[in-house]
């Protein structure tokens, strides 16, 4: 499921994309937003499918081996052990995942197998893949063990996958690395005893309504925050403080003022390490210097209304 730290990254993404594009649609990029986050779940879906897309290949080259003319011995009773997997097999039989495939029509990986292939020949040449295949039993951990090597050392760091996706969908670019977190937690957490059930895109209600609150809050108030921004920072022009940053620093204020369970502390950290990914080498010092201040400031004037102790 998606944290907060990339509905966050998602929303700064959409105040940019609104405030430089001087759109003033506020429900049509409410609904972009909204889009993009639910696509995520498709390219979650997508990595994980392709596992069982893979195994499938792979069973497709026994079956042809084993009607060859002069099949060899090895290919007339072949290694079965990943064409068997127990894990791939688990998202294979999920009910819910495969609803999900079919509702979605994610049938990318019948149309462009071509991506499929290449995984499968990575595979095979893999030191990791002989010694898996070097005996025909196995358990359900040595399974997941392989398919985690698989995703993790094949499938993510794959760079032709990855403008795939990107040209799948350019909301995609930002999402590869958490997805794939996510999909390797997910790997991690199955189990034999307990079918896999895809969960759901938010961890609840709040959450979900987080996306649009702050978003809204930050557009329609953008201007009002820059005044006060730009009273902590009298020695800066407006032109030379980088658009993520002031868009970074209005998230949190909104967060200051808004969301009254969030700790004044998170918030400043959040935007800090966003702004480390997104933004100059100095940002995260200046963001924080400048956060400080107008904290104190709003502190002074008992306008920040937190529930529970030590939030702020």
């Amino acid at each position: 499921m998606i944290n907060r730290r990339h509905i966050r990254i998602k929303v700064m993404q959409s105040v940019y994309a609104i405030l430089q594009s001087n759109s003033d649609n506020l429900v049509k990029e409410e609904k972009f937003l909204l889009a993009s986050i639910d696509r995520m779940y498709d390219l979650y879906a997508l990595s994980l499918s392709i596992l069982i897309h893979v195994q499938d290949m792979a069973n497709s080259h026994l079956e042809i081996a084993k009607k060859k003319y002069l099949a060899s011995s090895e290919e007339k009773n072949p290694n079965t052990k990943f064409t068997e997997n127990q894990v791939i097999n688990l998202l294979k039989e999920s009910y819910s995942f495969q609803q999900y495939l079919e509702d979605k029509k994610l049938n990318n990986w019948k149309q462009d197998d071509e991506f499929v292939r290449i995984v499968w020949d990575l595979i095979k040449e893999s030191d990791e893949y002989s010694r898996y295949v070097s005996t025909r039993t196995s358990n359900f951990e040595e399974d997941k063990n392989f398919v985690l090597f698989i995703f993790k050392n094949i499938i993510a760091p794959n760079d032709k996958l990855a403008d795939y996706f990107e040209d799948q969908s350019i909301s995609w670019v930002d999402d590869i690395p958490f997805v794939n977190t996510w999909v390797v937690k997910t790997l991690n957490g199955l189990s034999a005893t307990k079918p896999f059930k895809i969960g759901d895109l938010y961890k609840d209600e709040s959450d979900q309504k987080f996306v649009l609150d702050l978003f809204r809050k930050v557009v329609l108030n953008h201007e009002k925050f820059d005044e006060d921004i730009n009273a902590k920072t009298p020695n800066w022009d407006a032109d030379r403080i980088a658009d993520i940053d002031l868009i970074l620093m209005k998230m949190a204020l909104v967060e200051f003022l808004n969301f009254p369970s969030i700790p004044t502390r998170v918030s400043i950290n959040e935007y800090i390490e966003i702004s480390k990914d997104y933004s100059s080498q100095k940002s995260s010092f200046f963001i924080n210097g400048v956060l400080d201040k107008i904290l104190k400031e709003y502190t002074e004037e008992k306008r920040i209304k937190k529930i529970g102790r030590g939030l702020l």
